[in-house]
């Protein structure tokens, strides 16, 4: 019906209809649209549907809007100012109308909605979208959940992550294709479409008339809009405005794909009907605006190279483009003769920028014969070719959601997949061309993960579209444009090319999407199995790989070194790994079982063949040319693995894939070079190419790579060994590794190709090779989970090792499809077998470490494996590290006390298939190489080392665990002289070789030499193992002496062999082949000095042994064969003792097993052992021998000197550290002495950290402790009540810090400035609850005067500090402690000695006079202000410091600015700060007692005389001292009420009594004595009391009140009555009962009031509760000025112990019946007299405010500790909730969101929307809410920052997964959950303000946070 509509609706042009008025503003849409509605319903819809036509011609006119954006201005202008923007409003408001037929918009989308039949989810989302994936539930690797379905599924328990989109994609709840149903969420399990009903005919008839036309107009505008970019302008400029154009057009399709099922069948219908699109967009016709364009359609084709087949080219055949090479296309007839044959063709490359002179052409096989893949489109639907423009725009965002957004409807899905791929060579040429290659990239693999990773649909169109064909020829002709001449081997006449690693094409990675692509669709089974049948196809991809064999080739740079260093390397393995190694993987998985055979012989055969054509091409004999390298040999890599794979799992015979000898010589010599450069790179030959040759050589054995690199090569080079002669295998290492010259018997050499110092690591490279060659197993015979656990162990041996960094560290098959999916179940309990976890570990440091994995001891003692930490390690340190722990686990473990060597492990037994390989080990080559180098070990010759000894037994040993057949000892005997004629060993069995005397070897030598001087006995022949030049063998003349040896040339025996083997395997044997000798290699004249020796050796490899033995344990004759003791020995072989030693045991081990072996070898070793050794002789040593040692020996002897000097210094600086700097946990700390605690000492003596001279401070040369001085809000964040506050996590729970203590002190000072003298509340309250200065001290003093000079020195130092030395920020010069101030000590008396501590026997009275006097002294003082001293100048600097540490506001609280009476108030508040803040680091309370936590650390005494010096500079007005008002009764008090206008004085009872007792103290002269001390205590306790008691009765009910007022009433006339709180209360009653302030009980007041019952003993309580906290900052005071300890008590009696410390408890007080608090009052004046006094007070102020004056009353003085806010348990809660959350200024969600951990703020990181003046809002809430202390979890990373005025530091994160460890940027995204420890440290530091100290990256912000 569809399909008839819109034929009918496009039936042609119409004349437009009459009686239809023109679509003006006026014309009423909705009637129209009715109206035409009703037309096309009726049964003959012809009429109507013409008439809809011409409206929509007229309403969708493309000429407008594009005409408008092309003229601009006029069109704007002419348009009435709406310009376009009015006409495509009016257009869609059309269309909307003709769609909805009449009805409303939004009821015709919800009536649509109603039928949507999908079960799909879906959801399209872009990059950097957060979605889910879950490997438990997915099919695909690439399948991908969005949040609401992931939570709305069960995923309990499932391997699942969450991830940061990078390209976009879309969800696949409910795509069985794709995952499993029970991973489903609820809202998309399966619904049948039975329910749906069915749609309604009419209710989407008109969209059905509509939306074609819409659409065409929609391709009219693009391409009217597209302009050819001119060659040197890039447009995107003008693609950009046309999709701005078009935004809106497009947003409304995207609404109605949103519709759901319904709609989306229709817009499918519409896109993929081919008749509409003939006739719309064919430009047939009289309409010239369709003509035209049409016209401009046809060019967009053209210039994209595509051609439209109307043109009649004749296809395939032009050149697309310049600089391409052309793909010839031909069919081929079956016969597979010529494929793959490359012709060089003679036209000359028009790209002459390249200069190759000539490019190969490509024949490429395919099936489709008449047009070519990459130049011909030809659309037939909208949908393609809006593909089309959507390609030619570079994928537009809005364009691929719309077209991604219609995937769930199943018939579009396929339409869309087929149009994808028709454009897919398209799709590569403009991804070439772009300039924004990278977000192409990302918009292309949005696009196509979704198609390719349903498997059914990729074999869908691998058998309707040609899919494989189509991406390989692409993939092929995307490379081709970057190719190069190869310049490996033959660099003349090489016909190889490569791709060149250094064009943007590879640098940039743009090759990526299509590569993922081929990756993706070859993991589908169906289509990897038609890619493996299809013989054209691989012959092409062996093509497409050898573009990268030998590429990015290295020289090695002899003479000067390289100017620039290029780092395209890692383009290169970037490029091998995704274009070659994954695909490889990808075909691989699909080669499991036996019935896979052919497919591994066809890649195989197809492998081969390339692999020849390459040696063909690069002219390649045997020869590899020197000093170069290239590390891609992709093509080898391909034929090891597909061989590895056949044995393996295909039960394929070896020998079958393999081919002759000839080629396996071929194979083998690039491997082996990389593993010989290898060694060269770590030999540091290749220094002069700079640092990026051995990133290559890392990259090469890196995790990510090994598998695909150097696992392979070592593979071939095995898989060649075992089928080799090995003699020939063996003498080729050698040469590979430059080091034949160096195996002589001779004491001295010349090395033709190797400088001297390189010899030694490379002859180690040599034989570390070999070891590694001949016993690891990975491809032959481990399974996978043995090679897994393998590789855990050598990961974990050479460091413990995270969750995480294990997953990536072990190299995982790099096609997800392969089964080793990271997490999954062998990974996880492979580990828990061979590891233990260690949870993570707190030091109070601050290190914060991770959850590590470490190896269990039994892994140490049986598992561990050398040979594979050595092939794993990408540093070298890292095999040391491995060692230094095996060494360590022995010592802890007590099995080897000394220094082991790497233990020998057993092998997993081989494969049948490679039996071969162990031959090399029973070679007379190796046995020759084994020999000579044991005996120059044992001869000390140079350059040999521990390691060559050692890899030399491991060889050893390898042989004895592999002998072939066991020997019968009567047959060597017999024939024993005959057979060793020709060499030195009797046969090739170890066994058998090891018991073989050799008695003399010719060598040639220099004629220096030491040897030279014997003279030979004429008859013996020679050897000589290095003789390079010897071509000449004599012949023996002596059959009898049968223990001389012959001439043996390592390279001459190989030369021979190649030569044997080439004539053997080719029938062409008249083509000599020419052995290709650098004139470096042979050098037959050049070295005329050397001359023949002959040495008498002697000896036998087991004799050598034996005699090593003695050499390593020092003694002579230490080894006594053990089976003489214990016969038992040789039946149970395996004995624990030998498993772990040193030389000695792997030496004794050897020789157990060689007797075990043959019965021969243990008579031999018994009668070795029989014979006394002789001493070895002395060796001689020449002058520059000696030189050599003497150079060891000193250098020995400096390095012990050196070890002795730091063992000392560490010693030194722990007892240092231990004493002085705990600066990390605040609670254990030893004080520090800063002064000496002789009490007769009356000065204090202070040490100078940079001068280091001691002596006390004075007035000209003061003497500073180094203090940090902060500004602190920790105060002001204590709350009073115990529930702990939560971070809020949904809208509800926001925080409103109206009940903290800062909030509680704000309120109430302001409420006293209100009704009160301003001068009169700054000294009834104490500030600093928010932005007080904390000082705190390291402990260290220095000159004031060297201070100065070190931070002159600090300025003029370059190195760039983490602090601001402007700032006057630097570290202490002792402990490094971070410190920005220096407070001067006050000279004069030891705060210990005991002049002010006697106690005197004056009565209360005369103390409180002798205060009052001393405090009316002005400036007092022992320093005389006037004469202005350095210390009091030094004294003036650091209060400046101080009051400019914190801000303004925090400081300023006067109505008037600038008065005295703040800077008082900011004085004394500092000091409280201070105690308060002790207070808290002691928990709050003084229950623990000791010494100050602070310990010496504490400046409060320094700071005390600071302030004091200041305080006393604003001397108080007598008549306003209150201390006046406490101690005296006052007898006018009507004097005050007289004058009204003037504001009242602070009642006292209003007062804060401790900062009450601050003033009084620091008014006073200090030193201060103990007993004025005292006396202020104690009448400032009197006030406290009867404070107590108002703010009691205030909060007691009016029954309450009268009952106490009666009974104390009755006590009154006891004795004692100052003494008892009920008389005291009860008077106190009655006098406030005279005011207002009991009043309006009826209203507020039961609000207010707690309905408690009291009892006697709560009431108690409540008033000890009430005077505590008082009592508790006395007390730290009279700590802190005279020194006295503070007792520790219980937290039930700490009342009664503070009180009898600080003296107000009697001394001869009785204990006995329970403790009243009011026992320690002491009046100074009658008390009734003084409270009626102080109630009075209160009473006239009530008289008008009784509101305030209660509220006033009841102070709530028990704070609790501060607290960070409480986190939720799982960090998912709080991501999920923030990281949508808008920002309140902009309401965008901000790209780093944060949230302040203090208060729960939510605040922008680095965000511009809420900058205000250059500060970023969290440096701005970072000042607001901590005072320059800001704690900050950023939602995106899940870490925390901290911000600490002007710096910023990571401090970590306190959530963690499962094992332990942070997910920083949540690039893991795995389950997180709080670390409670963490946590408590984090908020420990922030309490104890030790930012500072203990976090170490610092770094400054620039207000930019």
């Amino acid at each position: 019906m569809a399909a008839a509509a819109a034929a009918a609706a496009v039936g042609g042009p119409q004349p437009p209809q009459a009686e239809l008025p023109a679509p003006g503003p006026g014309l009423d849409k909705a009637a129209t649209a009715a109206h035409l509605k009703a037309a096309l319903s009726r049964p003959d819809n012809r009429a109507g549907a013409e008439e809809l036509q011409a409206l929509l011609e007229r309403v969708l006119s493309a000429e407008r809007p594009l005409a408008a954006a092309a003229d601009g201005e006029e069109a704007a202008a002419a348009g009435g100012g709406g310009g376009a923007g009015a006409a495509e409003e009016e257009a869609l408001e059309w269309c909307k109308c003709l769609l909805a037929g009449g009805g409303g918009y939004d009821e015709f989308c919800a009536a649509v909605r109603a039928y949507d039949p999908a079960a799909l989810c879906g959801l399209v989302w872009t990059a950097n979208f957060v979605a889910y994936r879950c490997r438990t539930c997915g099919i695909s690797p690439c399948m991908s959940l969005c949040a609401e379905c992931f939570h709305q599924g069960d995923h309990t328990g499932h391997d699942f992550n969450m991830f940061r989109s990078q390209a976009g994609g879309a969800c696949d709840c409910g795509d069985s294709n794709v995952m499993r149903e029970s991973g489903f969420c609820k809202r998309h399990q399966i619904k049948s479409s039975s329910n749906i009903p069915c749609v309604p005919k009419d209710l989407l008839m008109m969209s059905e008339f509509v939306l074609p036309r819409f659409i065409f107009c929609l391709i009219q505008y693009l391409r009217e809009g597209y302009n050819e970019p001119a060659a040197d302008v890039p447009s995107e400029k003008d693609l950009n405005k046309v999709l701005q154009l078009l935004e809106p057009q497009i947003s409304f399709l995207e609404d109605l794909t949103k519709m759901g099922g319904a709609m989306r069948s229709v817009l499918t219908q519409v896109l993929t009907n081919q008749q509409n699109y003939k006739d719309l967009t064919s430009g047939l016709g009289e309409n010239a605006c369709a003509k035209k364009s049409h016209e401009k359609y046809l060019i967009a084709l053209k210039s994209s190279g595509l051609t439209y087949p109307e043109d009649k080219l004749v296809y395939g055949i032009q050149e697309p483009s310049a600089g391409t090479s052309t793909l010839a296309v031909q069919g081929f007839s079956g016969a597979t003769g010529t494929l793959g044959q490359l012709d060089s063709s003679d036209e000359e490359d028009q790209d002459g920028s390249q200069g190759l002179g000539k490019r190969k052409r490509v024949k490429l096989s395919s099936s489709t014969k008449d047009q070519s893949i990459m130049d011909v489109l030809k659309h037939k639907s909208f949908l393609e070719e809006l593909l089309f423009w959507t390609i030619k725009y570079e994928f537009p965002q809005k364009m691929v959601t719309f077209l991604l957004n219609m995937l769930p409807d199943q018939e579009y899905k396929v339409a869309f997949t087929k149009t994808f791929v028709q454009h897919y060579a398209f799709i590569m040429k403009t991804l070439k061309k772009s300039h924004e290659s990278d977000t192409m990239s990302n918009r292309i693999v949005h696009i196509s993960v979704q198609l390719f990773s349903n498997e059914e649909l990729a074999r869908q169109v691998t058998e309707e579209c040609q899919l494989l064909d189509i991406m390989v020829t692409v993939l092929l002709y995307m490379m081709e444009s970057c190719l190069i001449k190869s310049e490996l081997q033959d660099e003349e006449n090489s016909l190889h090319v490569v791709v060149n690693c250094g064009e943007a094409l590879l640098k940039n990675n743009t090759y990526w999407p299509l590569v993922s692509d081929f990756i993706n669709i070859l993991s589908h089974q169906s289509v990897a199995k038609r890619f493996l049948e299809d013989h054209g196809l691989l012959v092409t991809w062996m093509n497409f790989v050898s573009f990268f064999q030998g590429m990015n080739l290295n020289k090695r740079e002899l003479n000067e070194h390289v100017e620039f260093e290029s780092q395209t390397y890692y383009a290169a393995f970037a490029a091998e790994l995704e274009a070659c190694a994954q695909p490889m993987w990808g075909l691989l998985s699909h080669c499991k079982v036996r019935e896979t055979q052919e497919y591994t012989r066809n890649v195989v055969r197809y492998c081969l063949e390339a692999l020849q054509d390459w040696f063909d091409a690069i002219n390649f004999v045997d020869e590899p040319a020197p000093n170069q390298v290239t590390f891609h040999l992709p093509l080898h890599r391909y034929y090891a693995m597909f061989l590895s794979k056949a044995v393996k799992c295909q039960e394929l015979d070896l020998d079958s894939v393999l081919p002759d000898q000839e080629m396996l010589m071929k194979l083998m010599i690039h491997p082996l070079q990389i593993q010989a450069s290898l060694a060269e790179i770590h030999s540091n030959m290749w220094v002069r190419n700079g640092l990026q040759i051995k990133g290559q050589a890392m990259t090469y054995v890196q995790s990510h790579f090994c598998n695909s690199m150097i696992d392979p090569d070592i593979y071939l080079l095995q898989v060649c060994a075992s089928r080799l002669d090995p003699d020939y295998f063996i003498s080729s290492v050698f040469e590979r590794f430059k080091v034949v010259d160096l195996l002589t018997m001779a004491s001295q050499h010349q090395n033709t190709v190797l400088d001297a110092e390189h010899e030694r690591s490379m002859l180690e490279g040599a034989l570390t090779f070999l070891v590694i060659l001949l016993s690891l197993r990975l491809h032959l015979g481990m399974s996978d989970d043995e090679i897994l656990r393998a590789e855990m162990v050598a990961q974990l041996c050479m460091n413990d090792r995270t969750h995480s960094s294990l997953l990536d560290l072990i190299p995982e098959n790099p096609n997800p499809k392969s089964g080793i999916i990271p997490g999954s179940y062998s990974f996880e309990s492979v580990l828990s077998a061979v590891a233990d976890f260690k949870a993570p570990v707190f030091e109070p440091g601050g290190s914060m470490q991770q959850g590590m994995y470490t190896p269990k001891a039994e892994v140490w003692d049986q598992e561990f494996d050398p040979v594979m930490v050595i092939l794993r390690t990408v540093y070298r340190r890292d095999v040391q590290s491995a060692m230094d722990r095996y060494t360590a686990f022995l010592k802890q473990s007590g099995k080897f006390p000394g220094n082991p060597w790497p233990p020998y492990k057993k092998r997993t037994p081989l494969h049948p298939s490679y039996k071969g390989l162990m031959r090399l080990l029973h070679c007379k080559t190796l046995h020759i190489v084994l020999f000579t180098l044991l005996y120059k070990i044992l001869m000390d010759h140079q350059n040999l080392s521990e390691h060559v000894l050692c890899m030399v037994l491991y060889l050893i040993e390898l042989g004895l665990e592999n002998s072939t057949e066991e020997e019968s000892d009567e047959e060597v005997s017999v024939c024993g002289p005959e057979r060793c004629h020709d060499s030195w060993f009797p046969g090739s069995n170890l066994v058998s070789n090891m018991r073989h005397f050799i008695n003399y070897v010719r060598v040639r030598v220099p004629e220096t030499a030491p040897e030279v001087k014997r003279d030979s006995p004429a008859s013996t022949s020679s050897d000589s193992l290095s003789s390079l030049q010897s071509s000449r063998r004599p012949k023996v003349l002596q059959r009898e002496n049968s223990g001389t040896a012959q001439v043996f040339s390592l390279v001459a025996e190989r030369r021979k062999k190649f030569q044997e083997i080439i004539n053997r395997s080719s029938s062409e044997a008249n083509q000599v082949v020419r052995p290709k000798t650098s004139s470096k290699w042979s050098a037959p004249g050049s070295a005329p000095q050397l001359t023949t020796a002959i040495l008498e050796i002697k000896e036998s490899i087991l004799s050598l042994l034996i005699k090593l033995h003695h050499k390593l344990s020092g003694k002579q004759n230490s080894y006594y064969p053990p089976w003489l003791d214990d016969i038992e020995i040789l039946i149970q072989p395996e004995i624990p003792k030998y498993n772990h030693g040193d030389g000695i045991t792997a030496v004794e081990r050897i020789l157990l097993k060689a007797a075990l072996q043959s019965r021969m070898n243990k008579r031999i070793i018994e009668e070795i052992c029989r014979k006394v050794t002789p001493p070895v002789p002395p060796k001689k040593i020449t002058a520059a021998e000696k030189k050599t040692l003497d150079k060891e020996e000193r250098r020995q002897k400096a390095r012990e000197r050196q070890q002795k000097l730091l063992a000392e210094f560490a010693s030194r600086q722990k007892s240092f550290m231990e004493t002085a700097m705990d600066v990390d946990s605040p609670e254990n700390d030893i004080p520090m002495e800063i002064t000496t605690a002789e009490p007769q000492v009356s000065e204090a003596v202070y040490d100078c950290v940079i001068c280091g001279q001691s002596g006390p401070s004075s007035e000209d040369r003061p003497t500073g402790l180094v203090v940090l001085l902060q500004a602190s809000s920790v105060l002001g964040q204590c709350r009073d009540n115990i529930e702990p506050k939560k971070l809020p996590i949904t809208e509800e729970e926001q925080i409103y810090p109206w009940d903290t203590c800062a909030a509680v002190h704000d309120v109430r000072l302001s409420l006293l400035q209100r009704y009160f003298k301003d001068s009169s509340c700054l000294l009834a309250v104490s500030i600093g609850w928010e932005g007080g200065v904390y000082v705190q001290t390291c402990g260290h003093t220095l000159h004031i005067d060297c201070h100065k000079s070190y931070m002159e020195s600090l300025r003029n130092d370059q190195v760039l500090q983490g602090f601001s030395v402007d700032k006057g920020e630097f570290t202490c010069p002792l402990c490094r402690q971070f410190a920005n101030s220096v407070l001067p000590c006050y000279p004069g008396s030891n705060v210990e000695s005991n002049l002010w501590q006697r106690p005197s026997n004056k009565s209360i009275q005369d103390l409180i006079k002798e205060v009052e006097e001393l405090q009316g002294r002005p400036g007092a003082f022992p320093v005389s202000i006037s004469s202005e001293t350095n210390l009091s100048k030094e004294m003036e600097s650091v209060m400046k410091d101080i009051k400019n540490t914190t801000q303004k506001k925090y400081r300023d609280y006067s109505k008037t600015p600038g008065s005295p009476d703040n800077d008082f108030l900011f004085m004394y508040s500092v000091a409280r700060t201070n105690l308060e803040l002790e207070l808290i680091h002691r928990g709050g309370n003084l229950c623990s007692g000791g010494a100050s936590t602070a310990g010496k650390r504490s400046c409060l005494n320094q700071l005390f005389h600071v302030l004091a010096l200041h305080m006393r500079l604003y001397s108080i007005d007598s008549e306003y001292n209150p201390w006046r008002k406490l101690t005296q009764l006052v007898e006018e008090v009507n004097s005050q009420q007289g004058n009204e206008e003037q504001q009242p004085e602070v009642p006292i009872l209003y007062h804060d009594v401790t900062s009450l007792l601050l003033i009084q103290i620091l008014m006073m002269p200090q030193p201060l004595r103990k007993d004025h001390f005292t006396c202020i205590v104690k009448v400032l306790f009197t006030l406290l009391y009867t404070q107590a008691l108002v703010a009691l009765s205030v909060k007691c009910n009016e029954e309450d009140r009268s009952a106490w007022k009666h009974t104390g009433a009755l006590k009154k006339n006891t004795c004692d009555t100052e003494k008892s709180y009920e008389v005291l209360l009860s008077f106190v009653i009655s006098e406030l009962s005279k005011g207002k302030l009991y009043h309006e009980e009826g209203t507020q007041e039961s609000a207010m009031v707690s309905p408690i019952s009291w009892s006697p003993e709560s009431m108690e309580k409540y008033l000890q509760d009430f005077c505590l906290p008082f009592l508790r900052i006395t007390s730290l005071l009279q700590h802190h000025l005279f020194g006295e300890d503070l007792p520790s008590c219980q937290e039930e009696e700490e009342f009664s112990v503070l009180s009898s410390c600080l003296g107000l408890l009697p001394t001869f007080y009785q204990t006995e019946h329970p403790f009243i608090s009011a026992s320690c009052l002491d009046w100074p004046v009658p008390a009734f007299d003084i409270i009626s006094q102080w109630c009075f007070e209160i009473n006239s102020f009530t008289e008008r405010h009784a509101e305030q004056g209660k509220a006033l009353l009841i102070q709530e003085a028990r704070w609790k500790l501060p607290h960070l806010l409480q986190l939720p348990e799982n960090y998912n809660t709080i991501f999920q909730y923030y990281h949508r959350k808008t920002c309140s200024v902009c309401t965008k969600v901000p790209k780093d969101p944060a949230v302040c951990l203090v208060c729960g703020t939510f605040v922008c990181l680095k965000g511009l929307c809420c900058k205000q003046q250059s500060y970023c809002e969290c440096v701005l809430h970072s000042q607001n809410c901590g005072a320059g202390t800001g704690i900050f979890l950023l939602i995106n990373a899940s870490v925390i920052i901290i911000i600490r005025g002007h710096r910023f530091c990571l401090w970590g994160s306190v959530y963690l997964d499962a094992h332990g460890e942070e997910d920083r940027d949540l690039r893991r995204g795995k389950p997180l959950y709080i670390c409670k420890e963490r946590y408590k440290v984090l908020e420990q530091q922030w309490i104890s303000h030790t930012f500072d100290h203990i976090n170490k990256r610092w770094g400054p912000h620039y207000n930019g946070l």
